[in-house]
C-alpha cells in the first residue's frame, strides 16, 4: 500500500544530521517529524521575506496622487 504523503530522501553531512538527531530526541520525536517541521517553518520564512520585497517595491511605484480613497475602492 502507497503512503499517505510524498516522501523524499535527504542526503545530509554528518554534523547536520547531529544536530537534527538532538533537536528530534529533544522534542521527542521521530528524525523525519522534526525534519519536516523545520522544512514548513524554512518555507514560512522565505515566503515571508518574498512577500516583504514585494511589498517593498510595490511601496516604491505608490502615488498618493493616483490612490483611490477608501470609499472609492468599494464603489
Amino acid at each position: 500500500m502507497p503512503a499517505a504523503n510524498p516522501r523524499i530522501n535527504v542526503v545530509l553531512e554528518k554534523p547536520l544530521y547531529a544536530a537534527l538527531m538532538k533537536l528530534a530526541e529533544k522534542d521527542g520525536v521521530s528524525l523525519s517529524m522534526k525534519a519536516r517541521d523545520l522544512l514548513r517553518e524554512a518555507l514560512s520564512e522565505f515566503e515571508d521575506a518574498t512577500l516583504v520585497e514585494l511589498a517593498a517595491q510595490r511601496a516604491k511605484s505608490f502615488d498618493r496622487k493616483k490612490a483611490l480613497t477608501h470609499k472609492q475602492a468599494w464603489k
